[in-house]
């Protein structure tokens, strides 16, 4: 499969996205179209990832710039503020300015925090992002929002600032555990949730040769599919303040049960997000939102691909008020009631704002919906 370059372009930003094999050599021409004024590169890099493409990397940038590599071992905890200004002060050590660059090289928590350091270094130095996980590149790298997290809940503390370039070279994904594949399948699966066209069919029908056989060709084919997609809502609410926010699909829960799972490695966001979708799912069919039919729709993708869903087997009986109480600190929410995307059918949910539920309405409820 050929490579390709999606292009987002909106009221705040135009930047391209390239997917496909081995793009990593096109960095170089890239940074001289799009910063030609640059001199240093920090590398802001995941030490999960395979020597080879570090050293690629590496390489083809020492050719024209002066490159400063800052390794970091990553976990959700690392996104904190803390973090980002041990990151910022290192850049300024540095004396690196405004036509200098950031590249992220790593999963989400790595570009998150990046791009984070970069909007805040000098009030914004230049920032291309190389996301290195499924997850990371159909979801996190797109859009421009970036975060670290407090102890009052997950990605709270951000910016929106929008990258140079954003490079996916899927030859990284064949070095990903399964459950990193799992991980990123789940914003994959909630895209095709969310907007009406073909695409849960297609996961449907292929999901198991992408998971299991490891098919690159469907995977790129599933990430750009997933880009655009995402690049559809982010144009039309660049700020999230509405039909944005309908990519939290499944999200407020996912994030809630994050909190409460104090981020650690039992649960990933993916694992979290497959379950929020599908307590939001069940919640729709509860209220009448959607059908029994919907629901089952959704139940058996879980089933054929081995999704697990149960929270019962992970958190006790006790926590789930907890649960509910992290929902409550959610930043979709603009008053004292959760603010829910549930889903009418695949393909459809409700609007941002729309639905609504007090923390005492969800905890009547909450045995029925896990």
């Amino acid at each position: 499969m050929q490579t390709t370059r999606l292009h987002v372009k909106n009221s705040i930003s135009n930047y391209s996205i390239i997917i496909g094999k081995n793009v990593l050599t096109k960095i170089p021409n890239n940074i001289k179209i799009l910063c030609p004024n640059a001199k240093k590169i920090g590398l802001v890099v995941d030490k999960n990832i395979p020597n080879k493409f570090k050293k690629k990397l590496k390489n083809i940038l020492e050719e024209k710039y002066d490159v400063y590599i800052f390794e970091y071992s990553v976990n959700e905890k690392f996104k904190s503020f803390t973090n980002v200004n041990k990151l910022v002060e290192k850049f300024l050590h540095r004396n690196f300015n405004r036509t200098d660059i950031l590249i992220s090289f790593g999963g989400g928590i790595i570009g998150d925090l990046g791009g984070f350091a970069a909007s805040i270094i000098k009030r914004g130095i230049n920032f291309i992002n190389i996301p290195t996980t499924l997850l990371a590149q159909v979801d996190s790298s797109v859009g421009g929002k970036t975060a670290v997290n407090s102890k009052f809940g997950k990605n709270l503390l951000g910016t929106f600032y929008q990258p140079k370039l954003v490079v996916s070279d899927i030859e990284i994904l064949k070095s990903l555990p399964h459950r990193e594949l799992i991980c990123g399948y789940a914003e994959i699966l909630k895209h095709s949730l969310i907007q009406k066209n073909n695409f849960f069919n297609w996961l449907c029908k292929y999901s198991n040769q992408m998971l299991v056989e490891r098919e690159i060709n469907l995977l790129q084919k599933a990430i750009i599919k997933s880009c655009k997609i995402k690049i559809h809502f982010v144009n039309k609410d660049v700020g999230e303040k509405n039909l944005r926010m309908i990519l939290n699909f499944g999200h407020t829960f996912a994030h809630a049960i994050e909190l409460q799972n104090n981020y650690s490695k039992k649960i990933n966001h993916g694992e979290a997000v497959i379950m929020g979708m599908m307590m939001a799912t069940k919640l729709s069919y509860l209220k009448k939102i959607c059908s029994l039919k919907t629901l089952i729709q959704l139940k058996n993708i879980y089933k054929f691909n081995n999704l697990k869903y149960d929270i019962k087997k992970i958190f006790k009986k006790n926590t789930y008020n907890k649960i509910v109480d992290n929902m409550i600190k959610d930043k979709k929410n603009n008053d004292k009631k959760i603010n829910l995307i549930l889903l009418r059918e695949i393909g459809k949910t409700t609007l941002p704002n729309s639905y609504k539920v007090s923390k005492h309405e969800l905890q009547k409820v909450f045995n029925k919906i896990i």
